[in-house]
């Protein structure tokens, strides 16, 4: 069920992780080895991915390899979104993947990838037909962010809020279903190139659309499927009872889970993007995940 694990998630996006606690990620390279290690000690095989890059930058991942956190996992992971954020295009794809290959010798996933239908839908269906042809073949792993939109009444996961302007809504139109579950144009095209291409999905806490999404998934003939175990949730009352549901529930798919989000009393700072006061705790976090889920 499970084919691999992903320490934290855009360690280099300010939305995932404070570059004022820590502006030279010495403490990220330490919590991130301190993850790997523990995960190799209950599991030897899981293959463990560094947290997917935002931007894609060769210099941090070479800083990384100085760090030595390039030791302790076993994929590199990108997250693109060049119709919406990234200040390059489509087409560049390839040029991505090659400025990573080009510092590392381990694989490369597009562990997120994704065009937002805030604009107009047709622009989604195009942007995915493209993504397509410019990636699927190209990388062992590419997965698609996401299968719903996000719901209005919740609030995207980034620092920058409304001062993003029109940026900050396009987190809310990246679904190949609209949040009312209809299709778009873009779902029928996305069926064309599964199981080659996966899902992105994030589930909240006790999510209401675990379930259908489970059976949108299994109608679409998606295979490769990541999402996260936050731990930050796993305080909440009756967490272990809602991560069994949602990991039972995706027994059918090859899951990458992304293991992060710090919970407040437990970080630097009262945030979800801080390091950790303890790595050790999160390193613990993540083995106590491998042993329930991976290992039974």
């Amino acid at each position: 069920m499970i084919e691999a694990v992903m320490l934290w998630n855009e360690p280099n996006n300010k939305s995932h992780w404070d570059p004022e606690l820590d502006p030279d990620w010495q403490l990220f390279g330490d919590m991130a080895i301190c993850a790997g290690q523990a995960i190799r000690a209950v599991h030897p095989t899981l293959p463990r991915v560094l947290g997917g890059i935002s931007p894609i930058d060769p210099a941090f991942i070479r800083k990384m390899g100085e760090r030595g956190v390039l030791d302790h996992v076993d994929v590199i992971a990108v997250h693109g979104f060049p119709l919406d954020w990234n200040l390059w295009q489509i087409h560049e794809w390839p040029a991505k993947i090659a400025e990573i290959r080009a510092v590392t010798g381990l694989p490369v996933w597009v562990s997120e990838v994704g065009v937002s239908s805030f604009g107009a839908e047709e622009v989604q269906h195009w942007g995915l037909q493209r993504t397509a042809e410019l990636l699927v073949g190209q990388v062992p792993r590419i997965q698609w962010y996401s299968l719903y939109d996000l719901p209005r009444a919740w609030e995207a996961t980034t620092r920058h809020r409304e001062a993003e302007g029109s940026s900050y809504y396009r987190h809310f139109y990246m679904g190949l279903l609209r949040e009312d579950g209809t299709p778009k144009p873009s779902l029928e095209e996305f069926a064309r190139h599964t199981p080659a291409i996966g899902l992105c999905q994030w589930f909240h806490y006790e999510d209401h659309r675990l379930d259908e999404a489970v059976a949108w998934m299994k109608r679409l003939g998606v295979r490769y499927l990541r999402t996260g175990l936050s731990w930050a949730d796993s305080f909440r009352p009756n967490a272990l009872a809602w991560f069994d549901r949602q990991m039972e529930a995706l027994c059918d798919f090859d899951v990458t889970v992304t293991f992060c989000f710090t919970p407040e009393h437990r970080g630097i700072a009262p945030h979800h993007t801080s390091p950790p006061l303890v790595k050790e705790e999160f390193a613990e976090f993540c083995a106590a995940m491998v042993r329930r889920y991976a290992l039974g």
